[in-house]
């Protein structure tokens, strides 16, 4: 999977999705930072939106890291 939309990078993302009931937890991994991150939300959501929440997150806190 290859991520980050907003920024208009091409980076693997590799993804797992695992449902929980009427919940979907989406967990992000960037290998190369060995960053994870992990959101939930509905299964009604579609596993787009889920995506690109998931990799929104995971942009932000590398950002974060960066920054200090």
């Amino acid at each position: 999977m290859s991520g980050s939309e907003a920024t208009g990078e091409r980076r693997e993302v590799l993804l797992e999705f695992r449902r929980l009931g009427g919940a979907v937890k989406v967990t992000a991994l960037d290998p190369v930072t060995q960053i994870e991150v992990s959101i939930q939300g509905p299964a009604s959501a579609g596993e787009d939106e889920l995506r690109r929440t998931a990799i929104a997150k995971l942009d932000y806190v590398i950002r974060r890291q960066r920054q200090g």
